[in-house]
């Protein structure tokens, strides 16, 4: 049993070469023994413009040596504010400022913090509940955990709900049924544009709705882009397509073309106000959050972004995803329902009995492309495809070879057949 103790990874599978990496270039890993992996799911949505770029790499490293540690904690650096600056920039100052955090799970942690102080200052104290959608991901901390509406454990860790509610996703009835009882008492309501597990984008007019009623009950809207944002669904930020804004949005993963441990939180105008016309200090702070590397980091991956058109590229990969699952969808009657736009797919996947791959199985499809050349993302009854943005061509048609050569060992091995017990 090895010191290191990774996550997600069952005991009996840990300790194993074919999951041990080295190192990475473009979208591709490498592996202690030598051979390479297509990534297809562009670092756990972190990479959306590749391994190793240059440009961000110098930053960093220029900021490593001129300013290894500088704090935001009673203090400001110069280099948080300047990627703070870019980040308002580049959203066209729809949003006034930043708070860095470190983690996606932290910045959803900071969020409901902020949203309760918020209506604090506006007058509200009894505004506590904080509600998020069911199947969402949001974190494992013990605030975010709280949030995400997929069930992980959280009963099994002691995890507090008694501030939080979750309603159905597009379920208009739902949201409207709930807000019409407690509305009064709702905080925030905060929402991923495209729920990550099982790449579900919220429908126009579910979105429509969301914004009506926080005009209706004076709760804040967030979007949480953690997993969406960066041009992974077509535009720089999913939510700029909304008819209006969110009051805050969370940024994480791409941010920093996953080279620092960093996120954002970014908020509207009238929230930021409302601390300053208060004189409130917002109780929040992370030793890490801000740093000068991190700081650097997001002003590279900001300045590549613009430099490559990455959103432009990215919707080349869209078209070329678009093709690729229809093809494997003529070709493979076991390949059904797809969802997800942009660089972020989901493609179900039936087993022998006809019905979808429960987790085991989906396991088992995983490890089976892997073996194949390719790394994809367990979903829910098959998998993800969450290429970069930087993918060729020729990367996306090799992606989907070794997706249906993954397909073709579980069917020689009738591995495909559902399991009845969990892995």
């Amino acid at each position: 049993m090895h010191p290191l103790w990774p996550f997600f990874v069952p005991p009996h599978e840990q300790d194993d070469p074919q999951i041990r990496l080295e190192s990475a270039h473009g979208v591709r890993v490498r592996l202690t023994d030598g051979s390479t992996l297509l990534d297809g799911t562009s670092g756990l949505w972190n990479t959306n413009l590749g391994y190793g770029n240059a440009a961000i790499a110098r930053a960093c490293a220029e900021a490593l040596q001129t300013a290894s540690y500088l704090s935001t904690f009673r203090f400001e650096s110069v280099h948080a504010r300047r990627a703070a600056q870019a980040l308002v920039d580049v959203t066209g100052d729809v949003y006034a400022r930043v708070l860095f955090s470190t983690s996606g799970s932290a910045a959803n942690d900071l969020v409901m913090k902020l949203a309760r102080h918020y209506q604090v200052l506006g007058g509200q104290p009894r505004r506590q509940l904080v509600v998020g959608l069911r199947d969402s991901y949001h974190g494992l901390t013990y605030g975010s955990f709280s949030l995400t509406g997929e069930d992980l454990g959280q009963a099994l860790y002691g995890v507090d709900r008694r501030l939080v509610r979750h309603t159905a996703p597009n379920d208009l009835d739902e949201l409207s049924t709930l807000l019409a009882h407690q509305g009064h008492l709702v905080a925030a309501v905060v929402v991923e544009p495209m729920l990550g597990t099982g790449a579900v984008p919220l429908t126009d007019e579910f979105v429509r709705a969301l914004l009506a009623a926080r005009d209706e009950h004076g709760f804040l809207l967030v979007a949480d882009e953690v997993a969406t944002g960066f041009g992974r669904t077509g535009s720089l930020f999913a939510s700029d397509r909304w008819p209006a804004r969110p009051d805050v949005l969370l940024t994480s993963k791409a941010l920093t073309n996953g080279t620092s441990a960093t996120s954002a939180v970014l908020v509207s105008e009238d929230v930021a106000r409302r601390f300053h016309d208060s004189g409130a200090v917002f109780v929040h702070g992370e030793t890490q959050a801000g740093s000068p590397v991190a700081a650097a980091a997001v002003v590279a991956t900001l300045e590549e972004m613009e430099r490559l058109d990455a959103v432009a590229l990215g919707h080349q990969v869209s078209a070329g995803l678009d093709a690729g699952i229809a093809a494997l969808q003529r070709s493979d009657q076991r390949v059904t329902e797809t969802r997800g736009v942009g660089c972020f797919r989901a493609v179900d996947v039936l087993g022998d009995d006809g019905e979808p791959l429960d987790p085991h199985a989906v396991g088992a499809l995983v490890r089976a492309v892997r073996r194949a050349g390719a790394i994809v993302h367990p979903g829910v009854g098959g998998i993800q495809l969450v290429p970069a943005l930087t993918s060729t061509p020729a990367d996306v048609a090799e992606l989907f070879d070794r997706v249906s050569e993954g397909l073709a060992e579980l069917t020689a091995s009738s591995a495909l057949t559902v399991a009845t017990t969990p892995p």
